[in-house]
């Protein structure tokens, strides 16, 4: 019977500690990435502000078999595309527009909604520009969700730095 009490012990004490640690963890986990991009603003911000013109740049919407539904308008807050993959519909809903980036929110059935952003930002001197693409995810209290939002940004990174590389490599080659 000591044994047992002995074992329960521990792990009340194992998960309290687990849990005051994941306190310490911040709920909320800022993912950015970028690139240079060498063309002119408003074909960067065109591409980026038209859901329309996102398969001409973004890997997902290259994807063979994959069908998206897109609203129309396809430009401009609340403008949004739907398409479905491992069995959930996957959403991606303009928020704001402005002169130097494109908010927008992605959305998994089962899943916590992304804000993300697009920024573009002239680098002085130079014709070219950074493109930044930042992505706020938000976990509960949980520990096991505090801690799985540590490797948040080595698992969604390298999927917006193909993006953005697609969008470089398109608009380069497009651009005057």
């Amino acid at each position: 019977m000591k044994f047992v009490r002995g074992i329960a012990f521990g792990a009340v004490g194992l998960f309290l500690v687990v849990t005051l640690l994941s306190l310490l963890i911040p709920s909320k986990i800022m993912t950015s990435k970028s690139v240079l991009i060498n063309a002119p603003k408003d074909s960067i911000l065109r591409l980026i502000s038209d859901l329309k013109e996102w398969e001409k740049w973004h890997p997902v919407f290259n994807q063979a078999g994959l069908a998206f539904e897109v609203s129309s308008p396809s430009k401009g807050k609340n403008a949004r595309i739907s398409w479905k993959s491992d069995k959930k519909v996957n959403r991606i809903m303009i928020t704001s527009e402005t002169a130097d980036d494109v908010r927008f929110n992605v959305d998994r059935k089962g899943e916590r909604t992304v804000e993300n952003s697009i920024v573009i930002v002239p680098m002085e001197g130079t014709t070219e520009f950074l493109v930044e693409w930042r992505a706020l995810n938000t976990s509960k209290w949980y520990p096991w969700e505090k801690f799985a939002g540590i490797f948040v940004s080595q698992i969604t990174g390298p999927g917006y730095e193909a993006a953005l590389q697609g969008l470089k490599n398109y608009t380069e080659q497009h651009s005057p």
